[in-house]
């Protein structure tokens, strides 16, 4: 049995969890899933893996969940050893148009001019799948982004 190539792109950054399967760059079938990344993520990829033939993810590498982040670039990067899978990123703001991203408390995360910083009570924005994927957009240098310092 062959299985159909695809790419796959995970926000995870915030709940729910998306999960977009692209054919030919295209956005076939998406899939959204509450619950922690470290419960999902391993439960949705036993199923893709069995249904597909993964050319590459892609996954948002920040900022937003901490755990969340690093636990996707942890599973990934193990995926990307085990199984070839190639594997990119780009930055949460990508998948939301630009809109705030929740940080901790009433802070919020903001992408202005290229560059992130945190302000206090915003609207947060709403994650969607790209349409379509343009690798052009994506970085190979998947380490985690951490904004906020350490406490």
């Amino acid at each position: 049995m062959h299985k159909q190539l695809v790419d796959i792109v995970v926000i995870s950054i915030s709940n729910p969890l998306k999960i977009g399967i692209y054919k030919d760059n295209i956005l076939d079938k998406s899939f959204e899933f509450n619950g922690m990344t470290s419960d999902v993520l391993p439960r949705i990829f036993d199923e893709l893996l069995k249904e597909f033939d993964i050319k590459s993810v892609i996954y948002s590498n920040g900022p937003g969940s901490y755990m969340s982040i690093k636990l996707s670039y942890i599973f990934l990067k193990t995926l990307n050893i085990t199984k070839n899978i190639d594997v990119f990123c780009v930055d949460g703001f990508y998948f939301n148009d630009n809109q705030p991203i929740k940080a901790i408390g009433n802070t919020f995360f903001v992408k202005e001019n290229g560059k992130i910083s945190i302000k206090n009570s915003m609207e947060i924005g709403k994650f969607e799948l790209p349409n379509k994927l343009n690798f052009k957009d994506f970085n190979s240098d998947i380490e985690p982004m951490y904004i906020l310092e350490a406490v």
